[in-house]
């Protein structure tokens, strides 16, 4: 196996190619959608606005960050001016629905009120975002060590792998107000994750019920897999990427061997095609993908080359290389008249046939934000959002 240095020269051109296309592209929606809470698309192939529909909408931050993040790299006014309308816009859901907001807050303003603070030194900026880090403190179970997940009843203690990437958002809070305490409860969960959420083959768990005591596991759930005991893809990312964000915060070896058990356990199955399918234990029939589960994975696998000797390194750095040059093949698009570049996400595994319904082989636009940050790190960007 080559080392990573040298994977990542000979996909030099193609990753500057890509990108170019990329930004061609998103300069013109960042013009045409520079007011939109986006997701999902409509019948043309436009950005649909959540801010109408879902104030609170836990991808609600993903369109704005993606503008922040090609802002920091291109310094295209476009981006910015999109970010922060964006940004500001959001401000409703701070005001209008707090009770409504969730473990996701790191994914609706850590990466992108968190981002245009680092780049911008905006102090607003920098309030909404140690707002959202305090609502996500607010959430920990101090007896059992988990931050819940949702708000209905049967939420209260309950956790889900996704939480692991709004981590970053405690972590950041730590170092900007010197107060430990927010690392603590990052940690106390990204432990909780490695213990009952992260099998020992690799595979993770969506949904753990807890009980609220002391923390014991009494059930876990399929959530947006196919079944209990299955192998939801987009999960698998989440533990990837995210743990392998907890080792870059707190440099504890615990974190960094929990990512490398996941990513080479979504490395073993996918890398016949490359294309993740919805769920890795789903049946081989009907074939079902989700091209946001290569994103986020690519990410993940970037970092950990980057973090690893040169030579261990070359096997993540070949496997997000293969990831998003099929993805990009099979489901890209950069026709500048539709919103949205990356097709066939899907939201979760149909266990009832309605494809529509289940939000199956659809534009995500999180997906879109994925590609846009792997590109920029296999560039050289040193900008970690996370």
């Amino acid at each position: 196996m080559k080392n990573a240095s040298q994977i990542l020269n000979e996909n030099k051109a193609w990753v500057e190619e890509t990108f170019a296309k990329l930004d061609k592209k998103l300069r013109k929606v960042a013009v045409r959608a520079y007011d939109v809470v986006a997701d999902g698309v409509d019948e043309n192939g436009r950005f649909i606005d959540r801010s109408k529909t879902v104030l609170w909408g836990w991808t609600n931050g993903f369109w704005g960050g993606l503008n922040a993040l090609m802002y920091e790299h291109t310094k295209a006014p476009e981006y910015l001016e999109c970010a922060k309308t964006i940004e500001k816009k959001m401000d409703a859901a701070l005001r209008e629905v707090y009770d409504k907001l969730h473990h996701d807050v790191g994914f609706q303003w850590h990466i992108l009120s968190g981002a245009l603070y680092r780049i911008t030194g905006d102090k607003g900026s920098r309030a909404r975002n140690l707002f959202a880090a305090s609502t996500l403190a607010g959430r920990f179970n101090i007896d059992a060590g988990f931050i819940r997940a949702w708000n209905g009843p049967k939420d209260v203690n309950r956790t889900i792998i996704d939480t692991l990437m709004n981590l970053p958002l405690l972590y950041w809070a730590s170092r900007e107000v010197k107060d430990d305490r927010f690392a603590q409860i990052a940690m106390a969960h990204a432990d909780t994750a490695l213990c009952d959420h992260l099998r020992d083959d690799g595979s993770v768990a969506h949904i753990v019920e807890h009980d609220g005591e002391n923390g014991a596991v009494l059930s876990t759930f399929g959530g947006q897999g196919i079944a209990e005991g299955s192998s939801w893809s987009r999960g698998q990312s989440w533990a990837v990427y995210g743990l392998t964000l907890s080792y870059i915060h707190t440099k504890e070896q615990r974190y960094l061997d929990g990512a490398k058990l996941a990513a080479n356990y979504f490395i073993s199955n996918c890398c016949d095609d490359w294309l993740p399918r919805i769920d890795f234990r789903a049946p081989a029939e009907p074939v079902y993908y989700d091209s946001t589960a290569a994103m986020v994975t690519a990410c993940g696998l970037i970092e950990l080359a980057k973090i690893l000797p040169e030579n261990e390194g070359g096997m993540y750095m070949n496997a997000a290389i293969n990831l998003l040059r099929a993805n990009v093949e099979a489901h890209a698009n950069f026709d500048e008249n539709v919103d949205f570049v990356m097709d066939n996400g899907s939201v979760r595994y149909p266990c009832d046939g309605d494809l529509k319904k289940a939000g199956v082989h659809i534009p995500i636009i999180y997906g879109d934000y994925y590609f846009a940050e792997a590109l920029l790190k296999l560039l050289g960007s040193e900008f970690l959002p996370w």
